[in-house]
Formats: structure tokens, sequence, C-alpha cells
């Protein structure tokens, strides 16, 4: 049936094929079915030169179409899958690593490696060499929820 209404409509076969893969993208958004209605696009195209030929056989358009969406698919990937926006606020969502740098009080003493400080209104645990509560501490790093930090030189 499907081979029949392709052979009917001839190389249009592939530019409606195209155009519903396009559609499709627009419906239900997801950058995927772009690249696939391209490849169709292509295909559709070289078909239309090429229909009458001998060797321009559907085994060959299908292979020609797989191989071009995957082409088409990892190209848009590399092109257009790198974040080139940048943010005014690149720590957004990453409030540890917000808070690199920042010096604060030692609440409680840094005994055997562990401690706490606060820092606005959140108690943070603390890694770094043993020193009394009141020291100030910088904060060197962040890993998870725990913070490393070391005493600011006087």
């Amino acid at each position: 049936m499907l081979q029949g209404l392709a052979t009917e409509l001839g190389p249009w076969s592939w530019w409606i094929v195209a155009f519903a893969l396009l559609a499709a993208e627009l419906i239900a958004p997801g950058v995927f079915l772009i690249w696939i209605g391209l490849a169709a696009l292509v295909i559709g195209a070289l078909s239309l030169l090429l229909w009458q030929t001998a060797f321009w056989a559907w085994q060959l358009q299908l292979v020609m179409f797989a191989a071009l969406s995957v082409v088409f698919a990892l190209l848009g990937r590399k092109y257009f899958g790198r974040n080139r926006a940048t943010s005014d606020e690149p720590f957004l969502n990453q409030r540890e690593a917000s808070l690199v740098g920042r010096t604060s009080t030692l609440q409680e003493p840094i005994v055997e490696g562990r401690g706490r400080i606060r820092l606005d209104d959140t108690w943070w645990p603390v890694n770094g060499e043993d020193l009394p509560a009141g020291t100030r501490v910088k904060i060197a790093s962040a890993r998870g929820r725990t913070l490393t930090v070391e005493p600011l030189e006087r």
C-alpha cells in the first residue's frame, strides 16, 4: 500500500513526509523531528532530479534518508547543543559554588577537621584545619553541602 502510494505520488511523497515531520515538530517541539524533516527535504529534492534513473530505487532512498537523518541530527546537536548564553548569575542554581571566596567567622571550633559556620541565615558544615571558634575563615571550596575553609591571614 505505501509502496503503491509512493510510486503514485513520485518524488512528491518525500516532500509530503518532510512537511508532515516539520509540522509535527511545530506541534510537539523537541528540536529532533526538524533534522529528520530536513533529511526528507533533501531526499525529496534529489528525487525530483533522479526519479527516472535506474539506480534511484526506494531502497537507496530509504538508506540515504536514514543516513542523512543521523548526520543532520548529529550536526544539529553539535551546532545548537552548545549553551552560548552567558548569564549575569552563573551560580544561580549552585548555591555552594557561589559561596567560594566568601569569609565568615567560625561559630563552632573545627575539631578533628570538622566544624560549623553561619552564612546569612544558614548553618554550614565545614572541613579544614583545627581552629578555635571565632576565627575568621575564607571558603576555599564546596563539595555537596560541606564547605572547605582556610584561616584568613592577618
